[in-house]
């Protein structure tokens, strides 16, 4: 059935600018308000919207890029915990090379009746990817929270770490140490993290070493523990006395690699990680990172995913969160015959 404005404004006793924003979840309109508009809708046989109907099973879908990484089981299991506690439980759908994508994950989750859906590094991380997928999720009026990854043209939340100062971070810390060859290994050059931790790394460069040549100094690879020690040893060979990491996985890569050329960590290479992932203090040695707050970015992932359910509404931006340095035992001063 066609719906039309003036029945429902008129059966509710609102204009139609405010039957508008309750049907579209805008903000602004009183609960009382949004919830004679929903009533009116009932009365006159429309169907509401997706935003708008209660939960039918009190499910989330949760999709993680992976659990390989100990960093995405830790958002998982805080999103989890804390929609337990609102009455949903999580459905979680983490990729693998070769095995179910994000499409049909979500396909799956729209089957099973999910009240939103929460993404953790999907493909809207992707610079190159088709980011008219979520456009389509949000046009159907389902609720979505996109955590590590910005795309253009979504309206959504989007729960991002700051990449940019967290390699700012450390390569402030590597040259108060005294390092002036630092490397850089991150990920493949078309996602957004790995974009802005370039960014970040060259600013810190050029701030703190004077430092505008250092594209030799970049090794793209795979956020993976032998991505971390393909790069490393590319690093070393360029002379570099310390390595930047986009990830804790890789960290652990590069100290592989280091110690494979008969070399001490951090006496002759120091080596700084990204995620700060649950038992990186216990490493050997233990790894100094730059934390991602995932706690924090977890609640206010679920706190938007809910307001938006619950028709309150959410910031649709991008919510920036600052990350911290965390010194451990995997970096110290330039060695006095590298300097």
């Amino acid at each position: 059935m066609s719906m039309r404005l003036a029945d429902i404004a008129a059966q509710a006793g609102v204009s139609e600018a405010t039957v508008s924003r309750v049907l579209n979840g805008r903000q602004g309109v009183a609960p009382a308000t949004r919830q004679a508009v929903i009533d009116a809708l009932d009365v006159l046989g429309y169907e509401r919207p997706v935003r708008l109907r209660p939960p039918r099973s009190g499910l989330i879908g949760l999709i993680v890029a992976e659990l390989d990484n100990p960093i995405f089981p830790a958002f998982a299991q805080v999103i989890e915990n804390t929609l337990a506690v609102h009455g949903y439980t999580a459905v979680l759908g983490a990729l693998a090379p070769g095995g179910i994508n994000e499409d049909d994950y979500t396909d799956l989750l729209l089957e099973r009746g999910v009240s939103g859906i929460v993404f953790v590094s999907g493909l809207h991380a992707d610079s190159q990817a088709d980011h008219g997928r979520y456009k389509r999720l949000t046009d159907r009026g389902l609720p979505i929270v996109l955590i590590n990854g910005y795309a253009e043209g979504v309206d959504a939340t989007f729960v991002s770490s700051d990449e940019v100062g967290a390699m700012e971070l450390a390569v402030a810390h590597l040259a108060h140490l005294g390092h002036r060859r630092i490397g850089l290994a991150v990920g493949q050059e078309r996602f957004v993290p790995v974009i802005r931790k370039t960014e970040g790394y060259r600013r810190g460069m050029a701030e703190h070493l004077g430092v505008a040549e250092v594209d030799d100094w970049i090794v793209n690879t795979i956020f993976t523990v032998e991505g971390g020690e393909a790069a490393a040893k590319r690093l070393l060979d360029q002379g570099c006395t310390a390595i930047c990491c986009g990830s804790d996985m890789m960290a652990i890569g590069a100290i592989r690699a280091v110690r494979q050329r008969g070399l001490r960590v951090p006496e002759d290479v120091s080596v700084i990680g990204f995620d700060d992932s649950p038992l990186m203090a216990y490493v050997d040695p233990p790894l100094t990172t730059v934390r991602q707050p995932v706690r924090e970015m977890a609640l206010v992932a679920v706190r938007s995913l809910l307001d938006e359910i619950q028709g309150v509404g959410a910031p649709h931006t991008e919510l920036v969160f600052r990350p911290e340095l965390v010194v451990r035992g995997s970096t110290g001063p330039l060695g006095a015959a590298d300097r």
